[in-house]
């Protein structure tokens, strides 16, 4: 019987490449080329103060069409291994959150590594959330219902700026959206992990990702959970969350181990796993029924968290 689900059998034949230098940076030459939002959603760019020396932060805002009263909103944290990838890449699920749940999205634009390594990721998205606030009056946006959620590196910086945010107590993200999120820079040392039929995101390149964002200091003792948000020992007093990914994911057992201490917190933290699906399987096969029904699950604990429904 194979590993994977049945709507993924195809993943089989991905090859399993792995990225390093010369492949990240093709891979930050190609630009996502942005979807149509239709005419019932809005997109825009914004442009916000960056952290204290660094260059201002850019987001891409999309927004229901002629709304009027105050809603949540969700700010959105591409992956790419902290060393690619652009906002653009998650148009398609973005604009269906707006589309569905009547949300604003702003998905934001941080540096990336090696140019930038830790906590430039981190400190951007913490200055994007503060922008989000500071002009939420002209955006519509209910500032006590604002969630954070990414996806692959996204996912742990998303993560990491929950951590950020509680330590500084200056803004209180309502939710928490974690898919198949990268948290643990001490996954790179493990030698116990079967990866014959990990894809899309290998052993090999979680090491140089990982290598690039925290130079010579990576697995070891001096890393910050702002960097890699699994290194916190006490998580209580964080947001509500949700974790989703794979059984087949490089990153499965650190958000198993994750969600597993955040309710031992007592901070509520749904986990979903899908059995037989690898990293990234729902932007390679989006319209696999797995696939959606994965989206859907991460739309419907979104509007739970966002209505204030328990």
């Amino acid at each position: 019987m194979s590993a994977f689900h049945p709507d993924l059998a195809p993943g089989r034949f991905i090859p399993k490449m792995s990225y390093g230098p010369v492949s990240a940076r093709i891979m930050r030459s190609v630009k996502p080329r942005p979807a149509d939002p239709g005419t019932d959603v809005t997109v825009g760019e914004m442009v916000v103060p960056g952290p204290q020396g660094a260059p201002p932060v850019s987001l891409r805002v999309f927004q229901p069409t002629g709304l009027r009263a105050a809603a949540p909103a969700l700010l959105w944290i591409h992956g790419g291994g902290l060393i690619f990838g652009a906002p653009e890449q998650d148009d398609r699920t973005n604009i269906a959150f707006v589309r569905q749940l009547g949300i604003t999205v702003a998905a934001v634009r941080y540096r990336l590594a090696p140019d930038s390594p830790a906590p430039a990721a981190v400190e951007d998205a913490y200055a994007a959330l503060q922008g989000l606030i500071a002009r939420a009056g002209e955006l519509r946006i209910d500032i006590g219902r604002i969630a954070i959620g990414g996806a692959s590196a996204g996912g742990g910086i998303a993560a990491a700026l929950a951590l950020l945010a509680h330590d500084r107590a200056e803004i209180r993200p309502a939710f928490q959206l974690l898919v198949y999120p990268m948290l643990d820079d001490r996954t790179t040392t493990r030698t116990d992990l079967d990866t014959r039929n990990v894809r899309l995101w290998t052993a090999k390149s979680n090491r140089y990702a990982w290598s690039s964002y925290l130079g010579d200091a990576v697995a070891g003792p001096d890393v910050s959970p702002y960097a890699a948000a699994a290194r916190r020992e006490d998580l209580s007093g964080l947001p509500p969350a949700w974790i989703g990914v794979g059984t087949l994911d490089l990153f499965h057992d650190e958000d198993i181990d994750y969600a597993r201490r955040l309710n031992d917190s007592h901070v509520p933290c749904q986990l979903h796993l899908v059995p037989g699906a690898f990293h990234g399987f729902d932007a390679v096969f989006p319209k696999a029924e797995v696939s959606r029904q994965f989206w859907r699950r991460q739309a419907q604990a979104l509007a739970g968290a966002l209505s204030g429904a328990p």
